[in-house]
């Protein structure tokens, strides 16, 4: 069931801020977190390399400290993405944005990917963290999108993520519904790669997201609180 959103609070809690761009400055990843806390949303993602800077800027406040590992492509092998994993953990992330092994699930070795799922989510919440798990949709087919579900269900991760947003395409609504379909309720279904307004973050949480990756956090919640405002007196 999908309760309706009443308050600005309510949508903010389900945004994370993205900031991964290979081009981002330590000036504007500060900005990025600076409005992240502005904002009171869930979590702030940001690169390996950034993870102390995060830490620090976002200490004291509610949004959650994450990192993004073995991006954007899942390429890297499992004992590497273990040891990203854990040094990102020990330097205070909350949350962990791991890319599956596109290609492993391309080639149907089902079981590395499954073993690789179960390690790293034991890794996560062993450290108190979540782990958000990114399919990368646009080179996936229905089956495999399914079969990546099952995988993410066993190994009980917490939220499965539709793209990275460096793929060709992002999210689209037919992979949320599939998505929402194949995972059972406790995992959240995140929604990535192309959010740019207000409409499009409410057609996504309709469609069963519980978490909204966009970088244009300011003007979604801008137009939202300006949409709760009570009409002007007559």
């Amino acid at each position: 069931m999908i309760v309706p959103l009443t308050t600005g609070e309510s949508l903010a809690q389900l945004i994370d801020h993205p900031l991964v761009e290979p081009e981002l400055t330590d000036e504007q990843v500060i900005e990025g977190l600076e409005l992240a806390r502005r904002y009171h949303i869930a979590s702030a993602s940001v690169r390996p390399c950034d993870i102390d800077l995060a830490v620090r800027t976002l200490q004291g406040g509610s949004v959650r400290a994450g990192a993004v590992c073995g991006f954007p492509h899942g390429s890297q092998n499992t004992a590497t993405k273990l040891y990203e994993a854990r040094d990102l953990l020990r330097r205070g992330a909350r949350e962990i944005d791991m890319v599956m092994a596109i290609s492993k699930l391309l080639s149907r070795e089902f079981q590395h990917v499954q073993m690789e799922l179960l390690q790293m989510s034991e890794l996560c919440h062993k450290e108190g963290a979540l782990l958000k798990v990114i399919l990368e949709n646009a080179y996936l087919t229905d089956e495999l999108k399914i079969i990546a579900c099952r995988c993410a269900e066993r190994a009980e991760v917490d939220f499965v993520t539709t793209s990275t947003g460096f793929a060709p395409t992002g999210y689209t609504l037919g992979d949320i519904a599939l998505m929402r379909r194949h995972l059972p309720e406790e995992i959240g279904v995140e929604a990535a790669g192309g959010i740019r307004t207000l409409d499009q973050a409410l057609e996504v949480y309709q469609a069963g997201c519980t978490r909204i990756s966009t970088t244009s956090t300011a003007a979604i919640l801008d137009e939202w609180q300006a949409r709760l405002a009570p009409p002007p007196a007559a």
